[in-house]
């Protein structure tokens, strides 16, 4: 989940107002857009690129694709997602909100059976500082992202780009920025992110943006307690009411599970340095010792 400089990238939606503007960023950026899907205007071009009918006939034309980026209405998500996985596209960056939860889960379950990796849905996308982006991240912006050591996992798009914000100010850099995203079922988990960042040699520390909300924190815990590099993490909501929903639809806590008090107590358990801000990151990536 990792974007690199070789990766094909397919952009679903392509020729809408959005589908546009962000694959012009995304292919000034550096990023491999090789083509793009609108059924309505399948033969046309599109960004200097050839606009299909579909993922399928995408991949049969121009052969391998490594990751689709999806800009497609709710309404449409289940047939572009479905669409993507049959094509053999490994990876796909879901953008979308406000799926359908039962189109969510067919998605989630044909992603299974067809060994494809979901970012998302309701993620804002994936970043390499200097390299390539896929998604609306603000990647081009130097105040915001620089090429770096410090990898960044968060479910909010906004707050991510905060972090990153600071991380920048404070004349540091970013190896990658991973938008897990804020639906309820969400295909790369905060452990998934993490290992992929424990495994990425660009990478030395590892700040983890959560919310209340949910349990993935806490299940990713164990998994976290694994992992060799260092690790700073920031908790949103500690001050909202308990068993609100909060922002993201995934953000409800229920009883004991999803509470900061929760998230936090299992985070410090696993090693992780949590801190009270996110302003404090910077000054903890200074401080925190690094491991032996």
């Amino acid at each position: 989940m990792i974007l690199e400089k070789h990766h094909r990238v397919l952009v679903q939606g392509i020729t809408g107002k959005q589908g546009r503007f962000w694959t012009e960023c995304m292919q000034n950026y550096g990023t491999q857009v090789v083509g793009g899907v609108n059924p309505k205007r399948a033969g046309e071009q599109c960004c200097g690129v050839p606009v299909f009918a579909t993922a399928k006939d995408a991949v049969s034309e121009l052969g391998q694709i490594d990751y689709s980026v999806m800009f497609v209405p709710p309404s449409g998500a289940l047939t572009a997602g479905l669409d993507a996985i049959e094509s053999g596209i490994g990876h796909m960056v879901v953008l979308t909100e406000h799926i359908p939860v039962h189109d969510v889960m067919r998605i989630h379950a044909a992603a299974r059976r067809h060994g494809t990796h979901i970012i998302g849905p309701n993620t804002a996308g994936i970043v390499t500082p200097g390299v390539a982006f896929a998604g609306i991240m603000p990647a081009f912006n130097p105040r915001v992202f620089q090429p770096g050591d410090v990898g960044v996992v968060s479910r909010s798009g906004s707050l991510g780009t905060l972090v990153c914000l600071d991380i920048v100010n404070a004349g540091q850099g970013q190896s990658a920025f991973i938008g897990i995203g804020g639906d309820p079922m969400l295909g790369t988990t905060t452990a998934d992110a993490v290992l992929a960042l424990d495994r990425d040699p660009r990478t030395r520390t590892i700040v983890i943006v959560g919310e209340i909300g949910g349990s993935m924190e806490e299940e990713a815990a164990q998994a976290m307690s694994q992992v060799q590099k260092r690790m700073i993490a920031f908790i949103t909501g500690r001050a909202s009411p308990p068993g609100k929903k909060m922002g993201h639809a995934g953000a409800i806590v229920m009883k004991n599970r999803g509470s900061y008090d929760s998230k936090r107590r299992a985070l410090e358990d696993a090693g992780v340095l949590v801190v009270d801000t996110p302003g404090e990151i910077t000054a903890a990536l200074e401080t925190v010792a690094r491991p032996s």
